[in-house]
């Protein structure tokens, strides 16, 4: 007979016995009590000579009995219980109406700001002689707006709203429109 296949399937048996053994105390479980016609080393029932300690699995096909098992009681499963979930909280945030906004240009220089100025005031009569899509002529009398808080030309970027084709477009328009009226009205009461 074969000592070294024979040490090789002992050494297998062992291997096996232990992961059980490591995966049944993972989950919790009781590790199996060994059986009475597996193969233990003849040095040590408990032990396999080195003083390390294992358990016999048993061999292919047999049936594994469970020490806590009777025969008269069937087994019965605990039944798993979900641990609460907790909802999470939404909220929603509040949205507050904008103040509108004035263009706010970076600390440029006098002469730049004089240019600009001097621009704007060119600009002022001729805006009604530019021949511009509706949508660019809102965008040019809302430009001067803002930039003059001239209220004379709030009925001319109304107007050019209304021709505005694309609705989408015009609605942001008529509201860019309600915006500069309501800057102007709560402009107009406060103290300067």
């Amino acid at each position: 007979m074969d000592t070294t296949n024979n040490q090789s399937v002992t050494d297998d048996q062992e291997l096996a016995k232990v992961l059980e053994t490591m995966n049944q105390e993972a989950e919790g479980g009781v590790p199996p009590v060994p059986t009475s016609d597996s193969a233990t080393p003849a040095s040590d029932p408990v032990t396999n000579g080195d003083g390390l300690s294992f358990e016999e699995t048993p061999p292919a096909g047999a049936p594994v009995v469970d020490p806590v098992a009777t025969v008269d009681a069937p087994a019965v499963e605990e039944p798993v219980v979900a641990s609460p979930v907790e909802e999470p909280v939404v909220t929603t945030p509040v949205i507050e109406p904008l103040a509108p906004v004035t263009p706010v240009t970076p600390a440029a220089s006098p002469e730049l700001d004089a240019i600009k100025k001097t621009a704007l005031e060119e600009l002022r009569p001729l805006v009604d002689k530019l021949d511009l899509p509706a949508d660019e002529k809102f965008d040019t009398l809302l430009l001067l707006i803002r930039s003059t808080d001239d209220k004379s030309l709030v009925a001319a970027a109304h107007d050019a709203a209304k021709a505005i084709e694309d609705e989408t477009k015009r609605a942001q328009a008529l509201l860019d429109v309600i915006k500069e009226i309501d800057y102007f009205s709560g402009h107009g009461q406060q103290p300067v």
